[in-house]
């Protein structure tokens, strides 16, 4: 029987300016979604599933993570194409390994063009499996343009982590552009590695209650996360967990950013 815990958890910053004196060409609602190379934990391949909870959470950027790429287990599918197909969005894949007769990555959907884009190979321990983050810039309606950057940590172990968060901070903007980082980040909060990256980056959580992102039918840990840089041109209005026990393994988390102007 599938069910869906939607939300899950639903914080509100209550400080947030009211909602008739936000700019809204500079509101920017950003999802990070482990989507399990296109596998329903019924162990299907229904990509329906998948781009249904992407269009109802009405993402203008998403990170995705377990990306196939034309893999023999994907059905040879561009998983991350495909998906951009059925959100009407713009797609774009970045690969980090080769895998099952394809590659493996990242992806990202937006609903604005891409100005530029990069993936850039993360440090990894040898044995373990390579890691990519994958980088673009998009112009929000305000005119500004902003970095997204989606990525996928080491599973095996904190070393792998370390190492790609050490990568991750010095990809911030050089130029100060405001850039937001989502992912499945495979730590919890408090640990080192997410320690690394607050040193640079803010996180949009509540230390408080962080919520938990996994698994989406018991979802204890916390390992799914969105950060923004630099602190003083992002206000986090909401956030949410959304957990389709179907979709995914794990839980997605949402956030609606107001860009801060200049």
């Amino acid at each position: 029987m599938r069910f869906h815990l939607i939300p899950l958890l639903l914080f509100f910053i209550l400080e947030a300016p009211k909602a008739q004196e936000l700019d809204s060409a500079r509101i920017v609602k950003v999802l990070t979604f482990n989507i399990l190379h296109g596998s329903t934990t019924n162990g299907d391949f229904d990509l329906d599933v998948l781009a249904d909870l992407i269009r109802r959470t009405d993402a203008d950027l998403v990170a995705l993570q377990e990306v196939d790429f034309k893999t023999n287990r994907a059905k040879k599918y561009d998983l991350v194409t495909e998906l951009g197909w059925r959100t009407q969005m713009a797609p774009l894949f970045g690969s980090a390994m080769p895998h099952d007769g394809g590659e493996y990555g990242e992806g990202v959907l937006s609903k604005y063009s891409f100005q530029a884009t990069k993936n850039i190979g993360l440090p990894f321990v040898e044995g373990q499996e390579p890691r990519a983050a994958l980088q673009v810039e998009v112009l929000l309606p305000s005119s500004d343009t902003i970095v997204f950057i989606g990525t996928h940590l080491s599973h095996e172990g904190p070393e792998g982590r370390i190492l790609q968060v050490e990568k991750i901070n010095q990809l911030i903007s050089e130029g100060g552009k405001p850039t937001i980082l989502a992912g499945d980040l495979n730590d919890v909060p408090g640990s080192l590695p997410i320690k690394i990256l607050e040193q640079k980056w803010t996180a949009t959580y509540d230390k408080n209650n962080p919520g938990g992102t996994y698994s989406s039918v018991k979802p204890e840990r916390k390992i799914d996360y969105i950060m923004v840089y630099p602190a003083e041109r992002w206000e986090v209005l909401e956030r949410e967990v959304i957990c389709d026990s179907i979709a995914s393994d794990h839980c997605v988390y949402l956030v609606t950013l107001l860009l801060i102007e200049n």
